[in-house]
């Protein structure tokens, strides 16, 4: 296939303002279904004082925020990560971080559609006694997502609001149901720096997967070319979604602690603590969880297409993966076929090993191994921007913002990456190390070559400014 850059393939202008970003953005983090999963295990390592494991999570991703904030003020790019990366370091890195950011993002996309069926299968279950396979609802999903997404970017974000803020509302009405059936137990205790199970050790042990719950903080500044005045728009969507996600997460651990009295070892062995906790607090409220989950699911898995499968469609348009990804629908102004190669590919990681993993099993199987590249990209992107704002940018170069905070948040998120690939993990995780360190060598070997027989290829990277 051709990765000859394609010209004057642009997305819909001025489509999204900052309250549609803001909450793609959200959606696409999905609180519910990430802390569902979750939080059992953060407090597993950090005791009572959870939160504030979530809370230094939520400092390191600022440091994040920062760098892509950055970013977007002085080149709003769909192409997000790759153009940063690529524009800072070269071709040859920037075609490498396309395969593989993209690499990470399916398969973590996979996990999404996998429990899509799961999370229904359950809930029609429980409350209706239907037994229906998971397999063809989690397709169905992917599908139903698929038509939507390719339909257009207003349409599909505001059904991606509509999900949030109802699983938004549902949370908050389950978290407020343990506070006033409980509220004998209210106490400043998971704040408390000495209720940390071990103390820094204990705050670290749950960091890696405090900052998964963060994934998706990105979402915006991929719908950078869609935004209105995106400059200003996508950093304010950057941070406020941080800040605003990070709050709700403390909140809820906060509630689900105050529901199992600060019992750190039954919330560890809980398979999903707000669930349970809810039950126990008020039995008639439950459904309200499984519909926030549902809702929460739906919602990610639109805002996550919608997100990352521009980041293909840039990469193909720009010449850095096969031209064939940066078509754009020509009365829906969508980049359909990368949002549809994408789905087609998380749905066949899921087909194929979905024959013999329970959905919660693979779903974490898929979440850990795709993170993997997303947060050596997280990692790159932080180095990139002094390099880029020296290159291109000289004289608005600050020291605080374009160096310090970036070297800093690189330096933190070495502990999230360390936690997904120390040696000694039970299978198969501690494959996925391997797997990750494979498909990164097949994308420099892949740069490499695409930049040495593609000479003008570095023109390419950031031609498509969102609003140029």
């Amino acid at each position: 296939m051709s990765t000859q850059p394609l010209s004057g393939a642009r997305l819909q202008r001025n489509a999204l303002g900052l309250p549609q970003i803001l909450a793609s953005t959200l959606a696409n983090i999905a609180p519910a279904m990430s802390f569902f999963f979750g939080f059992g295990t953060i407090v597993s390592g950090a005791g009572v004082a959870a939160p504030l494991t979530i809370l230094a999570a939520m400092v390191v991703i600022m440091f994040l925020t920062n760098t892509l904030a950055e970013f977007s003020r002085y080149r709003p790019s769909t192409g997000s990560f790759v153009t940063f990366i690529g524009m800072a370091f070269g071709p040859a890195a920037g075609a490498a971080a396309a395969v593989f950011v993209v690499f990470g993002y399916v398969v973590a996309a996979s996990s999404v559609v996998v429990i899509s069926g799961g999370w229904a299968s359950d809930t029609l279950h429980l409350f209706l006694g239907w037994s229906v396979p998971w397999q063809p609802l989690s397709l169905l999903a992917a599908a139903v997502v698929g038509v939507l997404v390719s339909r257009g970017i207003g349409l599909s974000t505001r059904w991606a609001a509509v999900f949030f803020y109802f699983e938004l509302l549902l949370l908050l009405i389950g978290a407020a149901a343990m506070l006033i059936q409980h509220a004998d137990w209210i106490s400043l205790a998971p704040f408390s720096w000495n209720q940390l199970s071990g103390g820094f050790k204990g705050l670290s042990l749950g960091f890696p997967l405090a900052i998964y719950l963060f994934i998706g903080w990105e979402n915006s500044a991929m719908l950078a070319e869609e935004t209105r005045d995106p400059r200003r728009n996508v950093p304010r969507a950057l941070r406020f979604a941080t800040l605003a996600i990070g709050a709700l997460y403390i909140f809820l651990a906060y509630a689900t602690e105050i529901a199992f009295h600060h019992d750190a070892k039954a919330i560890g062995a809980s398979p999903i603590p707000f669930v349970d906790a809810l039950k126990a607090s008020a039995a008639a409220l439950l459904i309200l969880a499984y519909l926030a989950g549902l809702s929460s699911i739906a919602s990610s898995l639109i805002g996550l297409t919608n997100s990352q499968a521009r980041i293909l469609f840039n990469s193909g348009r720009e010449g850095l993966l096969p031209a064939l990804f940066g078509k754009i629908h020509l009365r829906h102004q969508t980049p359909h076929v990368a949002m549809w190669a994408f789905l087609a590919v998380a749905v066949f990681i899921v087909v194929v090993f979905g024959r013999h993993v329970q959905p919660v099993d693979l779903f974490g199987y898929t979440g850990t191994l795709g993170t993997i590249p997303v947060i050596l990209t997280y990692l790159v992107t932080n180095l990139a921007l002094p390099v880029y704002m020296l290159k291109h940018h000289r004289g608005d170069f600050n020291p605080l913002r374009h160096l310090i905070l970036p070297l800093l948040g690189t330096a933190l998120m070495l502990m999230p990456l360390w936690g997904l690939v120390e040696p000694g993990q039970p299978a198969p995780f501690n494959v996925f190390p391997y797997v990750a360190l494979g498909v990164l060598a097949v994308s420099i070997v892949y740069g490499l070559l695409l930049a040495r027989n593609r000479p003008g290829l570095a023109a390419s990277i950031g031609s498509y400014v969102a609003d140029e």
